[in-house]
């Protein structure tokens, strides 16, 4: 399989006064798995149609291994897809199947039918191909469907929302065999997901987008550690957003109560104007302690108002002084709804991002 280079440039796509897509432009590298995220009507799906030549963008181009391939059409670009719904033939057999598209190539019977089984067994399911779509599982389908995009040797693998179908047991297990699979394969890939774990487990790199246009793009933990502005930080993840101000040593001061802490800050490449900023604090980077703590000089004092079990850790939400409800997990499961706790910053340096005006 050969896997190849794919650039978006410039994709723009109107539907009416609506832009859709506006003006996005990624570069996906030679065997890199590309999760591109986003909310329901973010420009994700749009944006997928486009490089799969379902949809013709307004301007802009995709470009495969330097060939702008923006007006061939879909059969003919060397991508295989897996949909969300993974679009099985159920009157077929799983090899059958798996066969479809090297049928479709007038590849004959017998070598298509040895390559399904060969595909099937690099997903998992050697043995399986006289079976009826009908009796497998759902993470057994998506393997099908997998190994039918890949079986026609595709330059680039695109997967629609693969996983949303499943149970979540079953879908940690298949982000685990999904990327496995594309990794020992070497194979270019580009999904869509609005899921932040699907994204975060199989991909290298993580794209988010919003309204068309693209916020961020960079590993997982970039866009976890380190959000480019506002809006990544608050759909990435969880987090408490508490105001500051910078001073000229790269710290934040944060105050609540009247208890000051200054904080080291990992500052975005755009400048934070007049010394304003919000400091990102993610829940793993707080520490929540019993009131008396030794640990608890320069902590805030606050009360616990929720505490929700989450299996090897709690969440709770915190009340501070001057009513700063803060999110933060810990383990000591003595510590209830109503204790009186302090609450620190364990890691630094945190994220600053711009507070709106």
């Amino acid at each position: 399989m050969t896997a190849g280079t794919l650039s978006l440039v410039g994709l723009m796509r109107r539907f009416g006064a609506h832009a859709a897509v506006d003006d996005l432009s990624l570069e996906i590298a030679r065997g890199e798995l590309l999760a591109l995220i986003g909310a329901s009507g973010s420009g994700k799906t749009t944006t997928l149609r486009m490089v799969a030549g379902y949809e013709v963008p307004d301007a802009g181009a995709v470009v495969l291994d330097g060939r702008d391939i923006t007006g061939v059409p879909p059969q003919a670009r060397d991508f295989g897809m897996v949909f969300q719904h993974y679009a099985l033939f159920p009157h077929m057999t799983v090899g059958e199947n798996v066969a479809f598209g090297l049928e479709a190539r007038r590849v004959g019977r017998r070598e298509r039918l040895a390559r399904a089984e060969a595909a099937l067994a690099n997903v998992g399911l050697a043995g399986a191909a006289s079976r009826q779509v009908q009796s497998l599982s759902g993470g057994e389908q998506q393997r099908v469907a997998l190994a039918r995009a890949l079986i026609i040797e595709p330059r680039v693998l695109l997967l629609d929302e693969p996983l949303s179908n499943l149970d979540p047991t079953l879908r940690r297990t298949m982000r685990e065999e999904l990327r496995a699979t594309l990794r020992r394969l070497g194979v270019t890939a580009l999904f869509v997901t609005h899921d932040q774990e699907d994204a975060f487990a199989i991909a290298d790199r993580v794209a988010l987008i919003r309204g068309g246009r693209l916020l961020q793009v960079g590993s997982p933990e970039d866009l976890y550690d380190r959000p480019a502005s506002r809006e990544v930080a608050e759909f990435i993840g969880r987090a408490t957003l508490m105001p500051g101000r910078l001073d000229s040593e790269g710290t934040i001061v944060l105050e609540v109560g009247g208890v000051e802490r200054r904080v080291a800050a990992w500052l975005p490449a755009a400048a934070i104007a007049d010394g304003r900023a919000t400091a990102v604090l993610r829940p793993d980077a707080l520490a929540l302690e019993p009131r008396g703590h030794p640990d608890a000089d320069g902590a805030w004092p606050g009360t616990v108002v929720t505490r929700r079990f989450a299996g090897a850790m709690l969440a709770y939400h915190v009340e501070l002084a001057d009513g700063v409800m803060i999110e933060c997990y810990g383990t000591n499961r003595d510590i209830r709804e109503g204790a009186r706790v302090t609450v620190r910053i364990a890691r630094e340096p945190v994220a600053v991002v711009d507070t709106p005006p």
